[in-house]
């Protein structure tokens, strides 16, 4: 499965964030590409950005419909 399209772009966003706060952060990517691995990586959607396990958006964290999109 390729990877999703708005990827490069979340990453520079990501990154440019994480250099303007002035702290060091160690990115991911993770190719999702079963229902069973969106489940247990409570994925949302592509792209999905986590910290810590947890969804950025905090709207999303009370979401249970995984899968791929």
């Amino acid at each position: 499965m390729a990877e999703c399209p708005a990827t490069p772009g979340t990453v520079r966003l990501v990154e440019s964030v994480a250099r303007g706060m002035g702290i060091s952060i160690a990115l991911e990517k993770i190719l999702v590409d079963t229902p069973e691995q969106a489940e247990a990586l409570a994925f949302l959607g592509s792209p999905t950005v986590q910290v810590g396990g947890r969804d950025i958006e905090s709207e999303a964290r009370s979401r249970t419909d995984f899968g791929l999109t």
